[in-house]
């Protein structure tokens, strides 16, 4: 271990060395305002040669030096600093890309190229190895290939890598002179880099240097903690043991670089639903590592356990999101909820019972929170509570279960609610639960016709945004924008009777056509829904007060059925 850093600019970090991103560190994860920041700190700089700009400390872990050719590079893999030198080294490619284009094989830009990628035209200054599915980083260091389509991106990861490579080539190409802004980056960036030999201290002062307020995700600060118990124990087989931590972190790492916000969640429901007691409330990050820690009590194998319980963690609230990608901007924003759900699919049951639970779970939440309007501050404890036994208690069986999970929120009726449903504005403030409410209303149709549910032009619906879905079967320059009064003439048009989803495309289409004009159309959707309103309309020649009253009736009636 070296106990003095090293104060260098970025041209003096990168000379002689290599950098690379180990499987068990996380993925790229900085976003555009993190970037922007940067971009300002270096914009600073412009005009003042003799200024300089404190940069990040970076610590790094020495490994077996390479030789390339006839130059040998000290290996060092980053244990902290790796955003900020990731996107140092895209910006310093883009500076490179922009001086050949003003002037080809110009020295500055071949000199470049050569610190970016060494003589044998493979090795990298800085090796993405974690995670990086695309190859985004190392395509465009190579080859200056930038793609252009974010579709086809794989990974949160993947994603803010190809953002970044984009914002870099935009902020040089606004720098009037391409030469200064290279002179800023490499000389007038200063680091404090801590290089150490002994991987087993490189924890101790990464955790050091969190108690100096260096900002470090507290997941990654309790990874630091459970690799120092690790290399700390040395009972038995400790080079089996940190080679396992490193591969279960790895794969932690590689299943939240699929989802936004993931690290925090998994981190949070693991150590409330790990807790030695009940509690009420889910724990912050904070508590969670401490609790999580306390629990290892210095013992390798308890530390691999406790990662082992993360990835289950994480991988139960990633397979959570995506089966739920229906209903999640309607059923699954409040954190307490998803804690019952990821509970109950971390139990393992059988996959019948599972989905008869999570049916249940959703019904209920979908009654408190979308129906009755409440907000987060409801039900904490109550969801919580169970989430811990359904993990906890063994002994609960299947009764039981669906009895609590069917009773969370008891005292939050719906009958108020489906009193005042009537000639109330479903269009304005509410899109997200309509089209969550609509979606069930086409499977409740399939399930009464007998057919499987399976409609492609869902899948259209749910990736818009749920306005540009909201049909109005009578046109909105048809009727009246305002609530009517008794006695009143016209239509209020954004009662729930009288909307209907649609995808985007054809719902934009339709504009403020007469309903008899797009019967044809709603029946081409292949939408049970809309197939249902079609048919009205041609069995009335048209669409006015009855009709959309007779259907907000027939919809309240299936709420109150369904989440009575």
């Amino acid at each position: 271990m070296l106990t003095r850093p090293d104060y260098f600019t970025l041209d003096q970090l990168l000379t002689k060395r290599l950098f690379r991103i180990p499987h068990y560190q996380r993925a790229y994860s900085w976003h555009s305002k993190q970037r922007a920041d940067m971009f300002n700190d270096i914009k600073k700089l412009e005009g003042k040669s003799k200024g300089f700009h404190f940069m990040a400390t970076v610590v790094g872990l020495r490994r077996k030096p390479i030789t390339i050719i006839a130059d040998e590079y000290s290996v060092i893999e980053v244990v902290d600093g790796q955003q900020r030198l990731t996107t140092l080294v895209l910006l310093l490619k883009a500076i490179e890309r922009k001086l050949n284009c003003q002037k080809p094989n110009e020295e500055p830009a071949r000199e470049l190229q050569k610190l970016l990628v060494k003589q044998d035209d493979g090795s990298l200054i800085l090796l993405q190895t974690n995670h990086d599915r695309s190859q985004y980083f190392s395509n465009f260091l190579i080859s200056g290939v930038r793609p252009n389509n974010e579709k086809e991106v794989q990974t949160l990861a993947d994603r803010e890598l190809l953002r970044a490579i984009h914002e870099c080539e935009s902020f040089v190409d606004k720098w009037n002179d391409p030469i200064e802004l290279l002179k800023i980056v490499k000389n007038q960036l200063k680091f404090v880099f801590h290089e150490i030999d002994d991987e087993s201290a490189v924890y101790t002062v990464f955790e050091v240097l969190n108690n100096r307020g260096l900002h470090v995700s507290w997941l990654d600060r309790l990874k630091s903690r459970l690799m120092s118990v690790v290399f700390e124990d040395n009972q038995g087989n400790s080079a089996e043991h940190i080679s396992g931590l490193h591969g279960i972190w790895g794969n932690i790492y590689e299943t939240i670089g699929l989802r936004q916000g993931l690290s925090t969640e998994a981190l949070r429901f693991g150590a409330t639903l790990k807790s030695p007691r009940q509690i009420s409330k889910p724990l912050g990050e904070e508590r969670a590592v401490e609790s999580l820690t306390k629990q290892v009590d210095a013992n390798a194998l308890k530390a691999r356990e406790v990662s082992n319980w993360l990835l289950e963690v994480t991988k139960a609230v990633d397979k959570f999101l995506g089966d739920m990608k229906h209903s999640r901007d309607t059923v699954t924003t409040i954190s307490h909820a998803r804690l019952l759900a990821v509970a109950i699919i971390l139990r393992g049951f059988p996959s019948n019972q599972e989905t008869e639970f999570l049916d249940q779970w959703e019904k209920t939440t979908f009654r408190i929170f979308g129906l009755c309007g409440k907000d987060a501050r409801t039900g904490v404890g109550d969801y919580v509570r169970v989430a811990w036994d359904i993990r906890n208690k063994k002994e609960l069986n299947t009764g039981e279960i669906l009895d609590r999970i069917a009773n969370l929120g008891a005292s939050h009726s719906i009958s108020v609610v489906l009193s005042q449903l009537e000639n109330q504005n479903w269009y304005e403030g509410r899109e997200e639960k309509l089209r969550y409410l609509l979606f069930r209303y086409e499977e409740y149709l399939a399930e009464q016709q007998g057919q499987k549910f399976n409609n492609e032009q869902w899948s259209h619906i749910w990736e818009d945004s749920a306005s540009r879905s909201i049909e109005h079967i009578l046109p909105q320059s048809k009727g009246s924008q305002e609530p009517l009064q008794a006695g009143q003439e016209g239509i209020y048009v954004h009662r729930l009777g009288n909307l209907m989803l649609l995808p985007p495309g054809l719902n934009s289409e339709l504009g403020s056509q007469e309903p008899k004009v797009k019967v044809s159309r709603y029946r081409d959707t292949g939408l049970l829904t809309a197939a249902e309103v079609a048919r009205t309309i041609e069995e009335y020649d048209g669409w006015g007060i009855e009709q959309i009253k007779e259907r907000e009736q027939r919809l309240i009636e299936w709420i109150q059925e369904n989440w009575g």
